[in-house]
């Protein structure tokens, strides 16, 4: 028999469509939260078969629902209890008329729903028989005082032809609080019926109310199951996910097949603060049947099996994180890679979400050698590190400090984190390593001669890589920026054992999006220099001539390069058209427009006026930047000569010729990076050289802004000039 999938706001099914028979015209609703229902709170057993349509309720309360206590959403208020239980009869007079139902359920903080007797929905509940005195399995927040509509249960027709029944029919649900001291438990229920003529029997739909839902969408449509479920923050739970990708210019249809993944995952919720909002974060692992790792190649990145899939919320543009890891990318950094689409979980439209790759240590991610636990000595032991400066999760394994010596006044100490491997992966041997090389690194930054070359910080920290992050963050005014969402690695002594600031994360609350720290709001001021809060390191560096120098050098390349006004604007507005159809959905979905969402500086009424903004803050935020980054460029580059020698084509991508006029006594010539290593050194036997681009161990080096040296007898400087090798 041939099957189609069909969606609504409530749960996957499949329709036969060889004995479907009518489809739905409209839809009434036939139980109302306010209603009067028949109730027991939690502080004894209901009794025997309580949820029946047989059971004796006459010795319950009664009141009208929902019934609870706190926040204000309850029109029948009881003592606050772990649990209550909730019985409603209703009658049915069409039932030949009736395809479908959604029951929508407003609860605090889990529940088990019961039609005639049979369990038709679960959320945030143990499996199998649950006790009055039990608590939930989570925390779940109502969501109706909120302006948000409820979660909604789809019954098919096939499960309802065995339940529903024309006459007197049972609702009954049962409610259960986290634990007796919580400060509020909600219960609001609504039964609906799709009817497939048009003649009206009950009552009409809530205004919030959303029947089945089918659309297509210029992104890619990623569809998940979770088996009745309710997705936890720990531990994950299985559950098979399917992603619509038809290919670049085909539009993707809710009831096309899958194209691009069709598998197990496991997943639970994700984030800190995030958590609050009703719009929810995840992570993803994707899995073979047996529960192990499978690589996929999601949405064309490369294969992996753990993945991020991000809900921007208090984010309206919906594209701060896309925008900044699109812009590390392309100083030439690894940085998580990302692609918008639109979610659906059990047949809740979820909105506008973002693919993301999680980091990780990988060839295609963070590319360091994977360390084994048999590494606990000699080169093996000193690379293959990925670190975590973030909040302190109960969870985690514990973070550590590693206290410089000497330490600096007024500075806190850095509280780390082993991220991967985690803290339980490692074997003693390499956690004691990779924690006494942060305490030198710490140490060489709050020494006396922190700026020597040789035992300073730069011994230890790959200076590149930490003027792009500082930079990155700087140009977002990212408020988590050098305190939270930190990440580092390190390398193999053999592969230069430095280590390295990145990947760039988490810059929901960046672009002026806070309102709760001045510095963080406005275009002025720097906030690394923002002491007792954010990290010392970046302060200290900055204060080391040779390092502000160096991004004065860079943020000059950059500027003069791909890195202009037009490069944000064309990108924001890029991603604004993208966006432009799926984002109607995402704010029908979630009516936040026009409304404050912590941590909400300005509240655009339209998505134009929020992308409006975002565009004029950081042209803002540019124009100061060139007003104000620190260093001297001209220290590093000297002046450009006009005889003596020619470079061409400068910016290179790939080779750069230089010549020399023969005029000149140059003997050698010595190419160095901005922070003064020497890349190449060659003796002069020609007046054309051609750089090819390569450092003298044959390694490309990657763009950014170089010095090329002409040398004399006894390498007397005689001239020198700035090369810029672009991407």
């Amino acid at each position: 028999m041939y099957y189609k999938r069909y969606y609504c706001l409530g749960v996957f099914f499949l329709l036969a469509l060889g004995s479907a028979g009518q489809t739905v015209n409209h839809w009434e609703t036939v139980v109302y939260d306010s209603m009067k229902w028949r109730y027991w709170p939690g502080t004894s057993a209901p009794g025997v078969n309580w949820h029946t349509p047989a059971f004796n309720d006459q010795l319950w309360q009664e009141g009208r629902g929902g019934i609870g206590y706190g926040d204000g959403d309850d029109r029948t208020v009881i003592s606050p209890v772990i649990s209550v239980f909730l019985r409603k009869k209703f009658t049915i007079t069409n039932r030949d008329k009736i395809k479908d139902a959604l029951l929508h359920v407003d609860y605090d903080d889990g529940y088990i729903a019961y039609l005639n007797g049979v369990e038709v929905a679960r959320a945030f509940m143990p499996a199998g028989t649950v006790a009055f005195n039990q608590g939930s399995a989570g925390l779940h927040e109502a969501q109706l005082y909120q302006g948000q509509a409820p979660e909604g249960i789809l019954i098919r027709k096939e499960q309802l032809d065995g339940l529903l029944v024309a006459g007197e029919n049972t609702l009954a649900i049962q409610v259960h609080n986290d634990n007796i001291s919580s400060s509020d438990l909600t219960s609001r229920v609504f039964f609906s019926v799709g009817i497939t003529d048009n003649t009206t029997t009950y009552l009409p739909t809530p205004s919030w109310f959303t029947g089945p839902l089918n659309f297509s969408s210029n992104l890619p449509i990623i569809v998940i199951n979770t088996h009745g479920q309710a997705i936890p923050d720990d531990p994950r739970i299985i559950a098979h996910m399917g992603i619509i990708d038809n290919g670049a210019g085909i539009r993707n249809q809710l009831t096309d097949l899958f194209t691009n993944y069709d598998g197990r995952i496991s997943i639970e919720t994700r984030g800190e603060s995030s958590q609050g909002f009703p719009k929810k974060s995840y992570s993803i692992e994707t899995q073979n049947a047996d529960g192990s790792n499978f690589n996929a190649a999601l949405l064309g990145m490369p294969p992996e099996n753990d993945w991020v899939l991000y809900a921007p919320y208090s984010d309206k543009s919906m594209m701060r994180n896309v925008l900044s890891f699109k812009l590390g990318n392309d100083l030439g950094n690894y940085t998580t890679r990302t692609r918008f689409a639109e979610v659906v979980i059990n047949d809740d439209y979820k909105g506008v979400y973002v693919l993301m790759e999680k980091i990780k240590r990988d060839k295609n991610r963070v590319d360091i050698a994977e360390l084994q636990p048999q590494d606990v000595a000699g080169d093996e032991l000193t690379g293959g590190y990925v670190l975590r400066i973030d909040k302190i999760d109960a969870n985690d394994f514990p973070a550590w400090t590693a206290t410089p010596t000497p330490t600096l006044l007024n500075e806190r100490n850095v509280s780390l984190q082993y991220f991967d491997p985690s803290g339980e992966e490692l074997v003693d041997g390499q956690r004691t390593y990779i924690r006494n090389y942060m305490r030198e690194f710490q140490s060489s930054l709050t020494a006396s001669n922190f700026t020597n070359t040789q035992t300073g910080y730069k011994k230890y920290l790959d200076v590149p890589s930490a003027v792009d992050f500082i930079l990155v963050n700087e140009i977002a005014k990212n408020v988590d920026a050098f305190l939270f969402s930190t990440y580092l690695y390190k390398e193999k002594d053999s592969n230069g054992g430095k280590l390295y600031l990145g990947p760039l994360w988490d810059f929901n609350l960046s672009f002026g999006n806070v309102d709760y720290l001045a510095n963080a709001q406005f275009a002025p001021g720097w906030m690394y220099a923002d002491q007792g809060r954010s990290i010392f390191w970046f302060r200290r560096m900055v204060q080391d001539p040779s390092f502000a120098n160096a991004m004065k050098c860079r943020w000059t390349e950059l500027r003069e390069g791909f890195l202009t006004d037009d490069y944000f604007i064309n990108k924001i507005d890029s991603i604004a058209t993208v966006l432009d159809e799926s984002q109607q959905r995402n704010y029908q979905r979630w009516p936040i427009l026009g409304t404050y969402v912590w941590p909400n500086q300005f509240i655009g009424q339209t998505y134009a006026q929020e992308i409006n903004f975002l565009k004029q803050w950081t042209l803002n935020r540019l124009v100061w930047m060139d007003n104000n980054m620190p260093g001297d460029c001209s220290i590093i580059t000297g002046t450009e000569p006009k005889m003596g020698v020619e470079v061409y084509p400068n910016p290179f991508q790939q080779s750069i010729q230089i010549k020399i006029n023969s005029k000149l006594k140059i003997n050698t010539i010595q190419i160095d990076n901005l922070m003064g290593q020497e890349v190449i050194r060659r003796s002069v036997t020609d007046s054309e050289i051609v750089w090819d681009g390569r450092d003298d161990t044959g390694t490309s080096v990657p763009p950014g802004l170089y010095v090329l040296r002409l040398l004399s007898i006894d390498d007397m400087p005689v001239q020198q000039v700035k090369l810029i090798k672009v991407f």
